[in-house]
């Protein structure tokens, strides 16, 4: 039997073929519904994360004014918008573990908008009263943050066009269409949708309210003041690793599930979503399907700690100096047993003690499902993926716990020998000698950067958009960076690491 293309038409047939692995959508959407979310960024995290979580409610819970309605900002979006279109908007989540695949048909994205095909067709769905909220994930770049002064990067070409107020209905920026459609709002007396960024980034909420209210600032105080004073910007800890789609998973979900999708979602079991109780024109109940709901920002960053300090920080620890000693995937590198004992160790000895204690959570026990989860072989987690947009990440996974350590005399040579093994990384070129693509959107600086410094961190400690004074400053982490940067450049990753374990 050919595998079926997955329609709303087929819907009825993926059931019938008898696959008792695979789930479908039952509740009813298009015009049935009201879609109360719009999401910037639809891309394989939101599918397997924010938008599962909707799909859950509309399933099991008759949640019926959230769909979600997703946006396209960028040109290569248009891969999406057409995936997506040709089957109704829906596509399949693969779940992987080592008790198998399972497959759910996801239904909670009811349509899409490509902002280069209309943009004021996305200025009005964020304007319409039915929206209440308006979520992103548009990675750590798309944020125009300045990770050293904590301010709007407001000289980027893309924002100075946003900013003039001739191409404030042709906005090329998520700031310039937030605002164009929060002024209409205001203008037509409704409430400011809630802006709930799902990104993988400390105080994700607190950074987008601070970046819009600047932006509005420069636009319009009369907009800005309204934004402060009646906006929601709730922060979020998320997590869900999900690697890319390749060809080989499509092939499998045709021949194991007898679906036909043009850009299925991989991902694992687990899944968590923290977020704080800050919403301005209501919400779904989100509680019902597993989310944590808390009281405040404190909270979500107790939890948001211990994981882009743990998960995130270990993730940065297997994929830049996996990808230089020639790895392919994740669960590949946690085999190397040298590797499993570098992260085991640099989570117990350095990162742990410079975590606080949540009650009823056990770091320990975290550590352990993070070793587990990092070595499933089943969603052949590619490295090129971890160590994507690294400018943006290790600032955020790293350079904080190394900070810290500075502050409390702690331990930090793991630590530092990660930060040293992205400065090379950072050269494109692996210990055997093999160029590889360094994606990231300050690759020409770094780049330049790291071939005038070589072994010397301080032409890349200089970019002050990316480091502190506090590190640029330090002796002992200077040296220690130093040593690593050397011993990495002479001997490569896999004879430099055993000195780096106990």
């Amino acid at each position: 039997m050919a595998p079926l293309k997955l329609k709303r038409t087929t819907l009825s047939q993926i059931l019938a073929a008898g696959k008792a692995q695979v789930k479908v959508p039952t509740y009813q959407r298009g015009g049935a519904v009201k879609e109360g979310i719009v999401h910037v960024g639809v891309g394989g995290f939101h599918r397997a994360h924010l938008a599962v979580y909707v799909d859950q409610l509309m399933e099991k819970h008759g949640v019926r004014d959230y769909a979600i309605c997703g946006v396209g900002l960028q040109p290569f979006d248009a891969v999406m918008r057409d995936a997506l279109g040709s089957q109704d908007h829906m596509y399949t989540v693969i779940e992987r573990s080592a008790k198998g695949s399972f497959a759910h048909v996801v239904g909670s994205i009811n349509s899409y908008l490509f902002a280069p095909d209309d943009r004021e067709a996305v200025i009005a769905k964020m304007a319409h009263p039915d929206t209440h909220i308006v979520s992103l994930t548009i990675t750590e770049s798309g944020y125009y943050y300045n990770e050293n002064t904590h301010e709007l990067q407001s000289e980027h070409p893309d924002i100075q066009f946003d900013l003039d107020p001739a191409n404030e209905q042709t906005p090329r920026t998520t700031f310039g269409f937030l605002y164009a459609a929060l002024a209409r709002r205001r203008q037509q007396g409704l409430k400011p949708f809630t802006v709930m960024s799902c990104d993988n980034m400390q105080k994700n909420g607190s950074i987008t309210r601070h970046m819009l209210e600047s932006f509005a600032r420069l636009r319009s105080p009369e907009v800005a003041a309204w934004i402060t004073e009646q906006g929601a910007f709730p922060n979020a800890m998320v997590d869900r690793i999900t690697p890319q789609t390749s060809a080989t998973d499509k092939e499998a979900l045709a021949d194991n599930f007898d679906i036909e999708d043009a850009w299925p979602v991989v991902t694992e079991p687990f899944m968590q979503w923290v977020i704080e109780d800050q919403f301005s024109d209501g919400r779904p109940p989100f509680e019902k399907v597993g989310v944590q709901v808390v009281k405040n920002v404190h909270a979500v960053e107790q939890f948001e700690k211990h994981k882009l300090r743990l998960l995130n920080g270990s993730h940065s620890a297997l994929g830049y100096p996996g990808q230089l000693a020639g790895f392919k995937y994740v669960h590949e590198v946690m085999e190397n047993p040298l590797f499993r004992k570098f992260v085991w160790q640099m989570m117990q000895e350095e990162v742990k003690p410079l975590l606080p204690e949540i009650p009823g959570v056990d770091i320990d026990e975290y550590c352990n499902t993070l070793i587990e989860r990092f070595s499933n072989p089943t969603i052949m987690d590619q490295l090129p993926r971890i160590c994507l947009n690294a400018s943006g990440k290790i600032p955020q996974f790293i350079m904080p716990s190394i900070a810290e350590a500075i502050w409390v005399s702690g331990p930090f040579r793991r630590l530092c020998f990660v930060a040293a093994a992205w400065f090379h990384y950072i050269n494109g070129v692996d210990d055997a000698g093999k160029p590889f693509q360094v994606d990231d959107p300050m690759r020409e600086e770094l780049q330049a950067k790291a071939r005038a410094g070589g072994t010397n961190p301080a032409e890349i400690l200089s970019i002050k958009t990316l480091f502190g004074d506090d590190l640029r400053k330090d002796k002992r982490f200077l040296q220690e960076i130093t040593a690593a940067m050397e011993q990495i450049a002479q001997d490569g990753i896999l004879k430099t690491l055993p000195k780096y374990i106990d």
